[in-house]
């Protein structure tokens, strides 16, 4: 029986090109892999409007509707090149979606390899991407990464010249499709013929680099630091919080809820702090160095996220691990006086 390895996302597309190879009695196994740029994961947890949202990895999710073995891999090192130096630029945003798709492909084909499987399935469709799955990038990436031939897209293969799998007949290609273009209505026609309901719902990928909120998240650090060099624990900050940077020397992450405040707790061995002493409040990380000026503005700020804002004075502790955690009564800055350029 011959074997093939799918690239697993948890989207509709990588579900749908994995059964339809399954449907050819093909033995299917699944990658999927682990980047720190997931936008599944904690952040779906920790927001209480989010409460409400079924939890589930759709990875494992989509694997269990095929029945297929799914294996997870953490590429966050490996990963940093990618997103730091892509040869091939990034997209609407910070994201280097060509080299992405060429890095993955390419970590596919040494598994393929290593595992004595034969070819590799995703579920590019051509047209539906700006950046990786125009028709002249889908050469760019079999060759690049590797794959070569032994890349099948079966979402649109009848599109492109026939590869391995499909010239040695251990596929039909008749029975694969000719979806083009961003309309959706024929993965979900697909979708329902192959009985699957309660997919995940497409919204601009999986990956918070396409999102434009975090991607200047991101270019500010950049920025600010100097270097383009970060820390698993770095990206997922960026996920987290009310961002705001008053001045290049400092940032403040607050937590807009509960839930934040209680992951942002994790992080006070860290970092700076900051919190409201007799209202309620949140929890503010502050990244930058200790100077007395910024950390009172910092406590001004933080006073005016809580309920304590229209208040005279609020009493607010700086946790500094330099020194005891002290306590400073400050006026809340008014909303007014927040310019909007602060906010990242």
């Amino acid at each position: 029986m011959r074997k093939a390895v799918a690239l697993i996302s948890g989207g509709l597309d990588s579900m749908l090109a994995a059964k339809a190879i399954l449907e050819q009695g093909i033995h299917v196994e699944g990658l999927n892999f682990f980047t720190g740029f997931c936008v599944e994961g904690h952040t779906q947890a920790i927001r209480q409007k989010d409460q409400k949202k079924q939890k589930r990895n759709n990875a494992l999710w989509v694997a269990e509707q095929l029945g297929i073995k799914l294996h997870i891999i953490d590429i966050v090192e490996e990963y940093k090149q990618v997103v730091i130096n892509p040869k091939y630029g990034y997209g609407a945003h910070l994201n280097p979606c060509l080299d992405c798709k060429i890095f993955m492909v390419g970590h596919a084909k040494q598994w393929m390899d290593a595992h004595h499987f034969d070819f590799i399935i995703t579920g590019e469709v051509i047209g539906q991407r700006p950046k990786s799955q125009r028709k002249q990038a889908m050469p760019i990436v079999a060759a690049e990464s590797g794959a070569d031939d032994r890349l099948l897209r079966p979402l649109c293969a009848q599109n492109l010249p026939p590869t391995l799998p499909e010239r040695e007949g251990w596929v039909l290609r008749e029975k694969l499709f000719k979806f083009s273009g961003r309309n959706r209505k024929p993965q979900m026609a697909l979708a329902s013929q192959y009985g699957f309901t309660d997919y995940a719902q497409p919204a601009g990928g999986c990956c918070f680099l396409t999102n434009t909120h975090y991607s200047a998240k991101l270019k500010d650090m950049w920025e600010n630091r100097g270097t383009r060099e970060y820390e698993l624990d770095d990206i997922i900050l960026l996920k987290i919080g009310r961002h705001l940077r008053p001045n290049p020397r400092f940032k403040l992450i607050i937590g807009r809820e509960e839930g934040e405040n209680n992951y942002l707790e994790g992080y006070c061995h860290q970092f700076t702090h900051l919190r409201a002493v007799e209202h309620m409040g949140p929890l503010a990380l502050y990244d930058g160095e200790n100077n007395a000026e910024d950390l009172y503005l910092a406590a001004q700020i933080v006073a005016r996220f809580g309920d304590g804002q229209f208040s005279n004075t609020v009493s607010v502790q700086i946790n500094t691990h330099d020194d005891e955690p002290r306590i400073v009564e400050v006026a809340p800055l008014k909303s007014e006086n927040i310019p909007e350029d602060w906010y990242i």
